[in-house]
């Protein structure tokens, strides 16, 4: 059973992950870089490899808007180590469901950052 530490990493985790995921801070670099490794890295479901630099001058250009929310369903989170949480889940936007795995750290300074990021196109 989790602790109410290990709980609160993990649920620091998921804050994270559905921030980034909220249109209002996609549109912003400054609140994408906050929330952002300097060491990030993805494999996005096209198979490309984006980084930091890369995922800024995307997610201003990607077009979730509040009337089209992306739905995430099956949420989960597990802590790896002190301040390393892994997270999956689903993420379904307009007809197009991917699964999700992230991984994110904390940092003494600057809290909790994502890491590494894979989406993977699903029918189910």
């Amino acid at each position: 059973m989790a602790t109410d530490d290990e709980r609160q990493q993990i649920q620091a985790a998921v804050d994270g992950e559905l921030r980034l995921l909220d249109p209002a801070v996609r549109a912003s670099d400054e609140l994408v870089t906050a929330l952002l490794d300097p060491e990030f890295f993805e494999f996005g479901t096209s198979g490309r490899r984006w980084d930091r630099e890369s995922i800024l001058e995307a997610t201003g250009s990607v077009s979730v808007h509040p009337e089209h929310p992306v739905q995430v369903t099956k949420m989960a989170g597990t802590l790896l180590a002190p301040g390393v949480v892994h997270l999956t889940y689903h993420a379904d936007h307009q007809g197009r469901r991917v699964n999700r795995s992230s991984l994110w750290r904390r940092h003494p300074e600057a809290g909790w950052r994502l890491y590494f990021h894979q989406g993977t196109l699903s029918d189910a």
